[in-house]
C-alpha cells in the first residue's frame, strides 16, 4: 500500500502523545494537516518541528464546542479523532469532565464530520471497553461490563460511531488502543502512564512505584505501530473494513514486574547505577483490569496491519528518546 499523501486531514488532540506522532507522519508524507487541540493535556512542544511548516496548521480549540469542531472539519477530507481525556483514575476522580470531553466532544466531532461530508472518520477507541471480561486474548465482538467512567465513555463512542455509519453512511473505523508507549508520552502528573513514569523515576535515581503486586499484565505496543494502523485505516478500500472496531496492539502480554526489569536493563546500558534500583509496591488501582491481551487477527485481515515493533524493539527506541529529552 502506498503512503497516504496529498490529503487534507484533521487530527483532533494533535498536540497529545499519539496525535502529535500521527501529525508528524502525515506531514512527512506531504499531507495538509490541521491540528485541533485545547492544550489541556497536549503540549505545543510536541509540535515544535511542525509549527513553522506551510502544510501544518494548529487550531487552538475545544471539542466541547460544536462550532469549533464544524469549522475545523470543513477543511478535512479525513478526520483522525484522537482527542480525549484519558486515564481510568482521572475518570474516577472527575467523571463529569471525562463525560463532557469524551462523550459530548466525540458526538460534536462526528456530527461535524457528517455535516461537512468528511470522507472517513477514524477514531481512537480503547481496550478499557473490554471491562470485566475474563476472556484472553480479547476479541472485538466479546466485551464485558465497563469498570470505570472512562470505559463507559469509550464504549459510548463505539455505539455512536455505529449509529452514524448505519443511519448516515459515514465511513467510520474505530481503533481500540491497548497500552501504547513511545516518544512524547508525558512522564509527569498524577495520571501518567506506567512506562514513562518508570523511566523518569529510574533516570532520577528513584524507585519506580508499581501499583499492586506487579503480576498484572498488559499488551504494550509502540507508537510506530499505532501510527501505521491509523494510516492503513485511512487508505483501506475494502467496504467490509468500515463500520468496524479493531484491536491495536502487538499481540503479546507482559506483566509489570517483567516490564520494569526490561526497562531497567536497557537504561542501565546508559546509566549503570540504574541496575541497583529496586521498585516500591503500592495499592492496586481501582477500576483496573488484571490482565489484557489482544487478538489482532481482525486488523491483520481487514486492515493489513502488521505491527513492526515488539515491546523490546520499541523500548529501545523509547528509552533513547527519553534519555535525550528528560
Amino acid at each position: 500500500m502506498n503512503a497516504l499523501s496529498n490529503k487534507s486531514i484533521l487530527v483532533t488532540g494533535g498536540a497529545g502523545f499519539i496525535g502529535s506522532n500521527l501529525c508528524e507522519a502525515l506531514v512527512k508524507n506531504k499531507n495538509r494537516v490541521y491540528c485541533l487541540d485545547n492544550l489541556a493535556t497536549g503540549k505545543l512542544e510536541n509540535l515544535s518541528e511542525l509549527l513553522p511548516l506551510p502544510d501544518f496548521h494548529f487550531i487552538e480549540g475545544d471539542i466541547r464546542d460544536f462550532e469549533t469542531c464544524k469549522k475545523a472539519a470543513e477543511k478535512a477530507e479525513i478526520v483522525f479523532h484522537q482527542a480525549a481525556l484519558g486515564s481510568v483514575p482521572r475518570s474516577i476522580d472527575n467523571p463529569l469532565l471525562t463525560h463532557a470531553v469524551n462523550n459530548t466532544g466525540f458526538l460534536n466531532m462526528i456530527e461535524a464530520a457528517r455535516l461537512t461530508k468528511v470522507e472517513r472518520f477514524i477514531y481512537a477507541a480503547s481496550s478499557s471497553t473490554y471491562g470485566d471480561s475474563k476472556e484472553l486474548p480479547k476479541v472485538e465482538d466479546t466485551i464485558g461490563k465497563p469498570l470505570s467512567p472512562y470505559a463507559v465513555t469509550k464504549l459510548s463512542n463505539e455505539l455512536y460511531a455505529r449509529v452514524f455509519a448505519d443511519l448516515y453512511g459515514l465511513k467510520v473505523i474505530g481503533l481500540r488502543y491497548f497500552n501504547v508507549f513511545g516518544r512524547k508520552q508525558d512522564p509527569n502528573g498524577a495520571y501518567a502512564a506506567a512506562i514513562p513514569k518508570f523511566i523518569k523515576a529510574l533516570l532520577n535515581g528513584q524507585s519506580p512505584v508499581i501499583n499492586g503486586d506487579g503480576t498484572q499484565s498488559r499488551d504494550f505496543t509502540h507508537i510506530n505501530n499505532v501510527v501505521a494502523i491509523n494510516i492503513l485505516a485511512a487508505q483501506i478500500q475494502n467496504p467490509v473494513a468500515f463500520n468496524q472496531v479493531y484491536n491495536v496492539a502487538y499481540g503479546e502480554r507482559t506483566d509489570l514486574n517483567t516490564l520494569l526489569k526490561l526497562i531497567t536493563r536497557e537504561l542501565a546500558k546508559l546509566v549503570s547505577e540504574v541496575a541497583e534500583i529496586k521498585p516500591q509496591y503500592g495499592p492496586a488501582r481501582i477500576g483496573d483490569v488484571k490482565h489484557s491481551l489482544a487478538n489482532i487477527s481482525k486488523a491483520r485481515e481487514l486492515l493489513n496491519y502488521q505491527p513492526e515493533y515488539s515491546l523490546e524493539q520499541g523500548m529501545k527506541k523509547a528509552i533513547a528518546w527519553y534519555a535525550e529529552n528528560l
